[in-house]
């Protein structure tokens, strides 16, 4: 692992506020402004052009590790993130074993801490093995070294409302939040593989309504409500879901949501070809449900974005369309991704940007070292994105282990140029820093 080096940062647009010059000491921003002296033995970093924001927080990642190491790792995992300029992940709990204990949530953390690119913060399971009958050891793992403080069953709904009820008021006594993948079994089971309306229809594959998204949203707005805890919406997909979330927040209910960044770009029409990196879940939706996430997130009643960065083994992705697995690579192209469709044409500011992809994310999973801004004083947790370059993603330049990215061969908007740990550099000119 590098040691932490003294920085000057030089010219950087710090989130869209104008140029200025950052000064890292000790890990921590001690200075920042224009025109800052280079004090003797501070490495210069040239920053011209690239834009400066905090170190980014994905509330969403899949590991895969324990369980499905041919997939991912820890290691790679986190190589990927801190190429893609994040400085903490939270890792879902569907590994094998499932992080349902304590003692499984420890050794995730501290397989995180071992290897030291990003912070990594294990996701508890809401219920145990996944299996939606009996709740997990959720005070266990929030007392735990691990601190757990977001819980979901992620690529499993907790369909039972009663067992989510009960989650919902558990939490609520350490300020935890659940996070729900919204999927009503009943409409939309595990063969539902795409957006169900005309695509679907002509493929003649599975359909998944977004009603059976949206369905869950109400009921656990109203249970959040009822119960007075947080509950939060992973990978929002649709306009429905939208409305919901509108009204819940309009209400004063403590209901938090992200969207992925491929469903802030990536319409159902791609399944035609019937290529398996495009099946994900929940599905792609069409044009109408990607305008209506864009507009939730640039106002704010989407409050992140998250990659739910899912990594497959080659064999488990090269099947035909409806018997390949769920899920796709998110970490290394998500700003870009976020430039090329909010920043771009206008829709989001970069401290907007650094709102949804940084200061939110930490605040919904009670982060108190990460996403606090580019103020002195704060960690020395920074991204520079080179927002100039016109970038055509190669899947085999990835540094996940999987290589089912859906941007290879796509041409994306501006690229991560360096990234920051607590002032030691992850991430710079293409290559990670151990």
């Amino acid at each position: 692992m590098a040691s932490t080096t003294d920085y000057l940062i030089t010219g950087a647009d710090v989130a869209g506020s104008g140029a200025a010059d950052i000064l890292v000491r000790d890990g921590r921003i001690a200075e920042i402004g224009r025109g800052l002296d280079v004090p003797s033995g501070i490495e210069r970093v040239d920053a011209d052009g690239l834009v400066a924001l905090p170190g980014l927080v994905d509330l969403h990642t899949h590991l895969r590790e324990p369980g499905r190491e041919d997939a991912e790792t820890i290691r790679t995992g986190s190589a990927a993130a801190a190429a893609g300029g994040f400085t903490a992940v939270f890792a879902m709990a569907n590994t094998n074993p499932v992080t349902d204990t304590a003692e499984a949530a420890e050794r995730i953390a501290e397989l995180g801490e071992r290897v030291g690119l990003v912070d990594v913060h294990p996701v508890g399971a809401v219920t145990k093995g996944l299996a939606g009958e009996e709740l997990a050891e959720l005070g266990l793992m929030a007392r735990s070294r691990a601190q757990v403080r977001v819980f979901s069953d992620d690529g499993k709904c907790v369909h039972d409302a009663r067992l989510m009820r009960r989650a919902l008021e558990y939490v609520k006594a350490f300020d935890g939040v659940v996070s729900q993948h919204a999927q009503d079994p009943l409409l939309a089971d595990g063969s539902a593989c795409c957006h169900e309306g005309e695509v679907s229809g002509r493929l003649g594959l599975p359909g998944w309504p977004g009603v059976a998204e949206e369905v869950i949203v109400a009921r656990d707005v109203m249970l959040a409500r009822h119960t007075g805890s947080r509950v939060h919406i992973a990978h929002a997909s649709t306009a429905g879901t939208v409305e919901v979330l509108r009204w819940a927040k309009s209400l004063g209910i403590d209901v938090t949501a992200e969207v992925t960044p491929h469903h802030l770009m990536l319409e159902t029409d791609l399944l035609a070809g019937y290529d398996p990196v495009f099946k994900v879940n929940p599905p792609l939706r069409p044009a109408e449900d990607i305008e209506a996430v864009r507009e939730a997130l640039a106002d704010g009643t989407i409050d992140a974005v998250a990659t739910d960065h899912a990594p497959h083994a080659r064999h488990d992705k090269q099947h035909a369309f409806a018997d390949a697995a769920f899920g796709m690579l998110g970490l290394e192209q998500a700003l870009a991704v976020l430039h090329t469709t909010m920043v771009e044409p206008g829709r989001m500011t970069w401290a907007q940007v650094a709102e949804a992809t940084s200061a939110r994310p930490a605040r919904i999973a009670r982060l108190t070292s990460q996403g606090g801004g580019l103020v002195a004083g704060a960690p020395a947790n920074i991204t520079l994105f080179d927002p100039a370059v016109t970038d055509v993603v190669d899947r085999e330049e990835s540094k996940s282990l999987s290589r089912n990215n859906p941007w290879h061969g796509r041409t994306l908007k501006g690229a991560v140029a360096a990234t920051f740990l607590r002032g030691r550099r992850t991430f710079a000119n293409g290559e990670v820093h151990q």
